[in-house]
């Protein structure tokens, strides 16, 4: 094993006969594959940095095994993904590429905002961001100029009010096994490694969980992938879209192989070494409980960072929880991050016009389980408009009491916040950080706020159940 970080070996010491703490790079790889000859390399669970160097191994007669670092090029390179895409007649969003300002600024205006844009070679997400104007566009790439330098700028279509899902899978060059589609609870754009997801889907259609099934085993097979693939698509309406082909393991996995009890990166390594996918008969399994995986992050030792959530990655940690129904499994992945949905008390409220419509259900269920409200003048005027209680407050720059003497103080039990504009949106961020710091659960996508909901009003009709995976799957 090869890995520069030794924080993510130090409790698996024994897990190869040999650790190498070096860098990742071709140069450092190459070195220890001569001096100790092995059979071959596996690049597949190091995440994007080794397949970064899969095709300058291969060009250097390393052996890789697995997917093929022809298969991993063609979909690390966007010409080469996109007319991979077109051949099978698969939809993606409109993209571009752009190696300076001006043609990002072009690219942008072709496709049309709002625009996904992002470095290429990046991990984690890095400058990843949704922009939605052209004035937002110019201050991206004033701040984000040294990304682009070497590298191009890749500009998508960002699918508005998309519901996006991470698929992980394995095959064998012929057959595949999808080991979990996971659909995320927040709306696209969030980062896979920050998204709340649950497994199976519980909002999406069935014929488009299939139609997302037919999709991913097409391209696997395509692809010749030998091992893991992650797939990131969005679906809006009828339509799936692919966002992103990863052939290699992805940090869901762990998450799947828990929920599911197949543990696919075994499995993926005995494909990898020869075996074929219907030699290690994995059970087929419909799952009858849910399983929801929610992010944990250290917001509260970063305290300029803001906790609102998108395309960058953020969370240093997740928990997961498992239910026979998915808001007490909601409900136990929240409690695992450290925040416990109230049973009453004050729910503060502040949203920006266009979602204004979308709380109303939410306040009428909290409503009728006693909870009280405050509210920022412009949501407190709408929800009195429609017959709601609502206490009106200071927002956070104005002198007196404001929101967050309240939050400070333990009156405030729950806040729904979603971003808006301008000095609002300042305002919104120092409630998300004090929030976090005081474990109040914070909510800044309508579909997360849905999800608490649904998740206070079941634990009021039934208690949530014990499930052991041990029980489940047997012992590992």
């Amino acid at each position: 094993m090869v890995n520069s970080n030794p924080e993510t070996v130090s409790t698996d010491y024994d897990i190869s006969d040999r650790l190498y703490f070096d860098p990742l790079t071709l140069e450092d790889v190459l070195a220890v594959y001569r001096k100790e000859s092995p059979e071959g390399i596996i690049v597949q669970f190091g995440g994007q940095t080794p397949l970064k160097i899969a095709v300058g191994l291969d060009a250097n007669r390393a052996r890789i095994l697995g997917t093929s670092s022809e298969a991993i090029d063609e979909t690390e390179d966007r010409e080469k993904f996109d007319r991979f895409l077109t051949r099978l007649d698969l939809l993606r969003p409109r993209n571009g590429l752009a190696r300076n300002s001006a043609q990002a600024l072009r690219t942008a205006d072709r496709i049309g905002y709002p625009v996904l844009v992002r470095p290429s070679y990046v991990l984690g997400g890095r400058a990843m961001k949704v922009v939605h104007d052209e004035e937002e566009m110019v201050e991206y790439l004033s701040r984000n100029r040294e990304y682009f330098r070497d590298h191009p700028l890749l500009v998508d279509e960002f699918i508005e009010n998309a519901v996006e899902l991470d698929v992980d899978l394995i095959c064998d060059g012929e057959d595949v096994f999808i080991g979990g589609i996971l659909e995320h609870i927040q709306e696209a754009g969030i980062h896979s490694g920050d998204a709340t997801m649950v497994i199976p889907p519980f909002f999406l259609a069935d014929r488009l969980i299939e139609e997302v099934g037919l999709q991913v085993e097409t391209m696997a097979k395509a692809l010749g992938v030998i091992g893991l693939m992650n797939v990131q698509m969005a679906v809006k309406g009828s339509r799936v879209y692919v966002l992103e082909v990863n052939p290699r393991a992805s940090r869901t996995v762990p998450f799947v192989s828990k929920a599911t009890g197949i543990p696919l990166a075994k499995a993926a390594t005995r494909l990898i070494m020869g075996e074929k996918l219907k030699d290690l008969k994995l059970p087929r399994r419909k799952l009858d409980l849910y399983a929801v995986k929610e992010a944990v992050f250290s917001f509260d030792k970063f305290l300029e960072v803001d906790p609102v959530l998108g395309p960058e990655m953020r969370s240093t940690g997740e928990s997961i929880g498992i239910d026979r129904e998915f808001p007490l499994a909601f409900l136990k992945s929240q409690e695992g991050a450290g925040f416990f949905l109230p049973r009453g008390g004050e729910v503060f409220v502040s949203v920006p016009d266009e979602d204004k419509p979308r709380i109303l259900n939410l306040v009428e269920k909290l409503s009728g389980l006693g909870f009280r409200f405050l509210a920022t003048e412009g949501t407190a005027q709408y929800l009195r408009r429609h017959g709601f209680p609502v206490d009106t407050i200071g927002k956070v720059h104005l002198e007196g009491r404001n929101i967050l003497d309240d939050i400070r103080g333990g009156r405030v039990k729950m806040i729904f916040n979603t971003p808006a504009g301008g000095r609002e949106r300042s305002d919104a961020q120092t409630i998300r950080r004090v929030a976090f710091s005081y474990r109040v659960p914070c909510y800044t996508t309508i579909p997360s706020a849905s999800a608490a909901v649904k998740a206070i009003e079941m634990r009021e009709k039934t208690r949530p159940s014990l499930v052991c995976l041990q029980d489940l799957w047997g012992k590992p």
